[in-house]
């Protein structure tokens, strides 16, 4: 298995490619339904009039600001929040609970979710490892077996830490011999985990343990004597979902050895906004260390000589100058994608001994598809590629010579392709909107793919179909779009249809299988997939083109693909409802204030919503590359044109909105959701309601509970029902 991923390319959570975002599920809390028709009661939400933050000059109201106040010890204003959350709550269910299809949904949702789902296994040690769900598991248990086929035995099984399913695993790490194992711990939703060290052998935990780690990993030393981590300061009291993340180290842990004795190996003080993050190469000789500004989307690269006990951390690839990613060596040589003068990528050969531009070899050129990822597994090259955001994964020798294509069936998303330089097979991933997740292996010599898993669902994919269609946005760029439904559907406007989209941080959004997406075909709607500017689907030019100052192109993209919909009569607005988490929680924002006569409803999950304080967040510094700053006068101006927070219009007729998040979320802060949503409430000029569902003691939704995510996903088609006017029959 890789040990390294050198490249970060954001750290702001993409959705699945389904309705289900990542956000944890709330629970109702017991109240007497509003009536049918009724104009629905908000609880108040106190407006500070007098708050305002000047931006250049300018003066910025902000009554919600106080909102932002965390669940400190102490805290005045966090127990009045809290209040605030529990009223949202009553309304937001009160309102979901008159829908009566809502168990139905619930229980139709449940059916298609109950089945056998592998990870894909890696070999390590001679030994097999993998994650398998039995179905309605809330999280995956992790295995290991002698063989491929031979009988498994529970490695970790999180399942056990929490009756509720809170505990999730962040990730693991095995040595070279297979006997040991580190593993993160996430409670509660949480992007803070805990990493520990279990005997494999035994099942029995040491007493190794580390703190403070998030968005990294383990790596060990391939003698297993250790491992590199990367973590920040620990943080004030109760300021851990809140505070900025900063000064992010790379340290070394010795088995046996207490956390605070553990050796730092690389910092920079001088660079207080950088991610830091590194991995031993598979030969064991390197550290490879990437290293990641908050404020731009390129990276650079250092290396140390774990061959030499006290070498020093070595730049090679320090100019700032494009993204770069550890693909994997032989010996001096190293082998690096890159976007520099590729904006669809490229692979290079560079030797460390001479790791001048003029010496670099480059082994596998750019290509018409944007290069996503690239792999070395037993000398081969795995590029895997997008072609109108569908998978395309081409092998190539090692000295760059391209072989053959790895043959998929129909349109898919296909991932994997993982392993070592010594490795005879690798495994990967294939699945579609309508077809399941299957997992095959694959002999690297003959280029055989032999299926190891397929999962067998209570649905018969041959009733529904998927469509790839392309249209032009408003500046006439030309972008494709996904959709599925029933076969047989009838053109003729009245189709329920769910509009989803991301568009940033240079994330692809591709065909993927969710039992939500059956169930909402099911019911008979639509659901179409937009490729917006801002991801990674045609390459760097495709990211920049919806980042920045050019981030109105995202939206621009949307809006165009939601008025094809209707202009094709696959849906009208009255039954259009758009959704988006995350960075997609702001295209919903941006595009229901932009153009609220266009969409019949809108579901905004754990959504950054102010775009002007953002950074001043828990990571959120780090999202300035993708979205600029309101420090910057020209980005301030940008950034206010469209911020959903700051473009609520008083007494103008919203739709019907659902606003999701966690008030522990300590990625895209609860905060951002709170203020949209008392905002949107004051704004609102008409009856529709404007709704906010609160998990309480829930993160970002890593993590999440299988459970939470069928009465969370339950809830919003519930909603769908009833702010769409649609009467699904279910099977």
């Amino acid at each position: 298995m890789h040990r390294i991923r050198a490249s970060l390319v954001g750290v702001l959570a993409l959705s699945a490619p389904a309705l289900a975002p990542p956000a944890a599920s709330a629970q109702p809390v017991a109240t007497a339904p509003a009536q049918p028709g009724t104009k629905l009661v908000y609880p108040a939400t106190e407006r500070d009039e007098a708050k305002f933050d000047t931006y250049h000059g300018v003066k910025v109201a902000d009554p919600y600001q106080w909102m932002e106040e965390a669940d400190t010890p102490g805290s005045t204003i966090w127990p009045k929040i809290a209040a605030w959350v529990e009223a949202q709550n009553k309304v937001t269910f009160g309102y979901i609970g008159q829908v009566a299809q809502r168990d139905a949904i619930k229980s139709r949702i449940t059916n298609l979710t109950n089945y056998e789902r592998f990870g894909l296994p890696f070999t390590q040690g001679g030994k097999y490892f993998y994650a398998r769900n039995d179905g309605l598991q809330n999280q995956g248990v992790y295995y290991v077996a002698d063989t491929l086929d031979g009988t498994p035995r529970v490695l970790i099984d999180p399942n056990t830490y929490s009756k509720e399913g809170v505990v999730a695993i962040a990730g693991l790490a095995i040595t070279e011999d297979a006997k040991l194992m580190a593993y993160g711990i996430a409670e509660k939703g949480s992007d803070w985990s805990v990493w520990r060290v279990r005997d494999i052998a035994t099942g029995k935990d040491l007493p190794d343990e580390i703190r403070w780690v998030k968005f990294g990993g383990a790596s060990w030393l391939k003698d297993g004597s250790g491992f590199f981590y990367s973590r920040f300061d620990a943080p004030k009291p109760g300021e851990d979902i809140k505070a900025m993340n900063t000064n992010q180290k790379i340290f070394f842990h010795k088995l046996g050895d207490p956390q605070d004795k553990d050796t730092l190996v690389y910092q920079r003080p001088d660079q207080p906004e950088w991610y830091l993050f590194g991995g031993v190469n598979d030969d064991g000789n390197f550290l490879v260390i990437s290293a990641s500004p908050y404020k731009q989307v390129e990276n650079a690269i250092f290396y140390k000589d774990l061959t030499k006990p006290d070498s020093k951390v070595t730049p090679l690839l320090d100019k700032l100058d494009a993204q770069y990613s550890f693909i994997g060596n032989d010996g001096p040589t190293f082998y690096v994608q890159s976007d520099l003068d590729a904006p669809r990528g490229r692979v290079w050969a560079i030797n460390i001994n001479h790791p001048e531009r003029s010496a670099w070899k480059e082994l596998i050129p750019q290509s018409d598809n944007a290069l996503q990822s690239a792999s070395y597994v037993g000398g081969k090259f795995f590029c895997s590629y997008l072609k109108d955001a569908r998978t395309q994964v081409r092998v190539h020798a090692a000295d760059g010579t391209y072989q053959r294509d790895v043959e998929f069936p129909g349109i898919c998303t296909a991932g994997g392709f993982g392993g070592e330089q010594g490795d005879t097979v690798t495994f990967y991933s294939y699945s579609g909107y309508t077809s399941p997740g299957q997992i095959y292996q694959y002999d690297i010599a003959s280029g055989k793919s032999t299926l190891f898993r397929a999962p067998k669902v209570d649905f018969n994919t041959d009733d529904f179909e998927t469509k790839q269609v392309f249209l032009n946005s408003k500046d006439g760029t030309r972008f494709p779009m996904f959709i599925s439904h029933k076969k047989g559907l009838s053109l003729d406007g009245n189709n329920p249809t769910i509009l989803y989209g991301y568009g940033g941080f240079n994330v692809p959004v591709t065909p993927g299988f969710s039992p939500s997406i059956i169930t909402w075909m099911e019911m008979g709607g639509v659901y179409a997939v937009a490729t917006l500017r801002g991801g990674s689907e045609y390459g760097e030019e495709w990211h920049q083109g919806g980042m920045r100052l050019k981030k109105q192109n995202t939206f621009d993209d949307f809006i165009a693909a939601a008025e094809w919909l209707i202009k094709s009569k696959y849906t009208s607005t009255p039954k259009l409802a758009i959704n988006g988490g995350s960075n997609g929680g702001l295209l919903v924002g941006a595009c229901m204030t932009q153009r609220p006569d266009l969409f019949g409803a809108c579901i905004a999950d754990v959504g950054v919503m102010d775009m002007l304080r953002f950074h001043k967040f828990t990571v959120g510094a780090g999202w300035i590359g993708d979205y600029g700053s309101s420090d910057n006068a020209d980005e301030f101006k940008a950034l206010r044109a469209f911020s959903p927070l700051h473009n609520l219009k008083k007494d103008t007729c919203y739709p019907p909105t659902l606003i999701t998040t966690g008030d522990h979320d300590d990625r895209v802060y609860p905060a951002h959701s709170f203020k949209f949503a008392a905002a949107a409430q004051w704004a609102q000029g008409c009856d529709n309601p404007i709704l906010i569902r609160v998990e309480t003691a829930a993160g970002h939704g890593a993590g999440k509970p299988t459970s939470k995510r069928i009465e969370e996903t339950a809830d919003k088609f519930a909603f769908l029902v009833r702010a769409l006017g649609i009467a699904p029959t279910l099977k």
